[in-house]
């Protein structure tokens, strides 16, 4: 489970980053050696939804809204993604809203979906898979965070270094903050690479009341942004309790959330993936 050191997001360079470079060298060096492994293409359409910013970008809503579009345009269509234990929340959401299919190996999720006759696969995940050949590479960004700091793991956020972005096919840019420079950042490294721009839309917004107090609490790569988009669109946030991306709640721990809501006289609010992974409902 990831809790991001708050020094990845920081434009000014901190000591904590210089001192992680030299292993951030490490990464780096691999990501060299990878480049020149041959990649196998498969006879199934692949498009892969991935970031090179780790963490909190928006990938899963994205390939389930691309599921649905190809889905209602006859494509015989499945989302996939790697079989890694710490992220079951995610493969929840995309059983739940698809037709999904997992592995231990995404070579493996290939084989499946050739066996289930399925013609395209859209990946959650697994643009730094370097031995597969996948047909179409999307980035997913959030304007708010973008690139951090700029650095590799763990000096920084960063999977690999901004310029891979020219080895890609399209860019995502999640939220309004910062649009224009981060747009502007991406077209001086490859000035013909399509970007979108996209934004959350809270579905079940009707059912939230103005003037009620909510307490929030969440297990996400981006908290800032849910909560952000809650109080833009008016609902009341008294008190908010923030969890590790990913992470498994205790039924101790969500009878204790209860009794705070309890004690506050609030509701309780939180995403879609983590009620998914509330153990009593």
């Amino acid at each position: 489970m990831l809790i991001k050191p708050k020094f990845w997001d920081q434009k000014k360079i901190s000591p904590y980053s210089i001192i992680l470079y030299p292993l951030s060298l490490i990464l780096m060096l691999k990501n060299f050696v990878f480049h020149f492994i041959p990649k196998k293409k498969f006879r199934i359409k692949s498009i892969c939804v991935g970031n090179i910013y780790l963490g909190g970008t928006g990938k899963t809503p994205l390939v389930i809204k691309l599921y649905e579009l190809l889905n209602n345009n006859k494509f015989n269509v499945a989302t996939a993604k790697k079989d890694y234990k710490n992220q079951r929340d995610e493969q929840i959401l995309l059983k739940k809203h698809s037709k999904f299919l997992k592995a231990s190996s995404r070579k493996k999720i290939f084989v499946k979906a050739m066996n289930n006759k399925i013609d395209l696969l859209l990946f959650d995940d697994g643009l730094q898979e370097f031995n597969i050949d996948y047909d179409l590479k999307f980035v997913c960004f959030k304007n708010k965070t973008f690139i951090g700091n700029g650095r590799i793991i763990p000096a920084g956020p960063l999977r690999e270094k901004l310029s891979s972005i020219k080895k890609y096919d399209a860019i995502f840019l999640n939220g309004d903050k910062n649009c224009l420079n981060n747009i502007k950042i991406i077209k001086d490294i490859s000035v013909k690479i399509p970007i979108f721009l996209t934004n959350y839309k809270i579905a079940n917004l009707n059912s939230f009341q103005k003037s009620t107090n909510y307490y929030l609490f969440s297990g996400i790569g981006d908290p800032s942004s849910l909560k952000e988009i809650l109080i833009k669109n008016d609902i009341k946030i008294i008190k908010e309790k923030i969890y590790p991306d990913h992470y498994c709640y205790s039924v101790k721990e969500i009878q204790m959330i209860l009794n705070e809501a309890k004690q506050l006289n609030a509701k309780i609010i939180t995403t879609e993936k983590d009620y998914e992974k509330i153990p009593i409902k």
